[in-house]
């Protein structure tokens, strides 16, 4: 079978293999998901009665330009409609956003480590990544702008709160970093975490600044990762470039009805967010318990540092794999020392920290 240029020249990958298909692998169910970052805590009653309400209406096409979630957004965000662009998740937007900036041969500079996504769309429309190691478990500012300037890159991969380090950059330095921007480079400020980081991890940005494009999802703080939606907030010209060549109809009535719900639900975020807390607590005890070291999180997860080299660490989480506990690390050294665990309901956990000791004692056994 012989394919355009560009995918015939690519490898069969996806950037993550989906629990579903591990356990197909595996041959059992895992007992503990703790590995995908979902939230395991579900969504807003709200958004699950809209769900309920809106499913009677699938048979409609969703609104192709999800009109009222933008301007509930808009409102949210204190900015304009202008300013929104609503799509199947960030993984959505950021194949669109790479489409829309990236030519064949031009440069995307991330770090290595971070999340592999993006870089799963470069390749895709023939862009060139450029990438530089994290420092202190976070992602080198100076040096993505650094590279940034030398390689004339398009655009400039940053997420703050970071995946999978869990770390995060406070956000004055941010807003500081846009004077640094080089002319031509655009950056890309993923916030999937936004809702579980401090408020000074968040940057006080222009949403008109055409220097900077920020992606927001549903499916970390309002439990609606099945469902692909996600926001970005940019400067207006830039928003409207998404619409020569976005799927107009890409976002469907059920999520558009189950956002709009869940964003309406203070309560409930509140209680996500201390229910995320409280069980970052419990992930850094389970690991103190046992000679490990949790790193500090802004997220719905956290970076255990399993004391040796990526090897040893992969070893940890075959084991734990083998005893029904489904957990991710991260896939290049020096991150590579850590496995990352998501938060989740205090049943799963307490499988974590039932299986973890064996995982441990058959990694070092090997």
């Amino acid at each position: 079978m012989r394919f355009a240029p560009i995918p015939q020249a690519l490898p069969a990958i996806v950037p993550f293999i989906g629990a579903e298909e591990m356990e197909r692998r595996r041959g059992a169910p895992y007992i503990a998901r703790l590995g995908a970052n979902e939230n395991g805590f579900g969504p807003s009653p709200r958004a699950h009665e809209a769900m309920i309400a809106a499913a009677s209406e699938a048979w409609k096409y969703g609104d192709a330009t999800s009109h009222e979630l933008r301007l509930a957004l808009a409102d949210h965000h204190a900015v304009a409609p202008e300013n929104i662009v609503v799509g199947a998740g960030i993984d959505g937007l950021l194949g669109l956003l790479v489409r829309l900036m990236v030519a064949p041969g031009e440069a995307v500079v991330t770090s290595d480590g971070a999340y592999p996504t993006l870089n799963y769309h470069v390749a895709g429309f023939g862009g060139r990544i450029e990438k530089l190691p994290y420092r202190d478990d976070r992602e080198d500012l100076p040096a993505l702008l650094a590279r940034a300037a030398e390689v004339e890159a398009r655009l400039i991969y940053l997420a703050n709160p970071d995946n999978p380090m869990g770390s995060w950059h406070d956000g004055a330095t941010l807003t500081a970093m846009l004077d640094d921007i080089p002319p031509g480079s655009l950056l890309l400020l993923d916030e999937a975490y936004a809702e579980f980081a401090p408020d000074a991890a968040l940057p006080r940005i222009d949403p008109n600044d055409p220097r900077v494009i920020r992606m927001r999802t549903f499916s970390k703080a309002y439990g609606l990762a099945g469902l692909r939606i996600g926001y970005a907030i940019g400067a207006p010209a830039l928003i409207a470039g998404f619409d020569r060549i976005r799927n107009h109809f890409g976002v469907n009535r059920i999520a558009q009805q189950a956002a709009l719900a869940a964003l309406q639900d203070g309560d409930w975020l509140d209680r996500t967010r201390q229910n995320v807390a409280d069980a970052r607590d419990r992930i850094a005890q389970i690991a103190a318990d046992n000679g490990l070291t949790a790193l500090p999180s802004a997220t719905n997860f956290v970076a255990v540092d399993c004391g040796g080299d990526g090897a040893f660490a992969r070893r940890v989480l075959g084991a734990l794999d083998r005893a029904g506990v489904f957990a991710r690390m991260p896939g290049v050294a020096p991150l590579d020392r850590c496995i990352r665990i998501s938060c989740a309901p205090e049943a799963e956990l307490a499988v974590f920290a039932e299986r973890l000791p064996a995982a441990l004692d058959a990694a070092r056994q090997s």
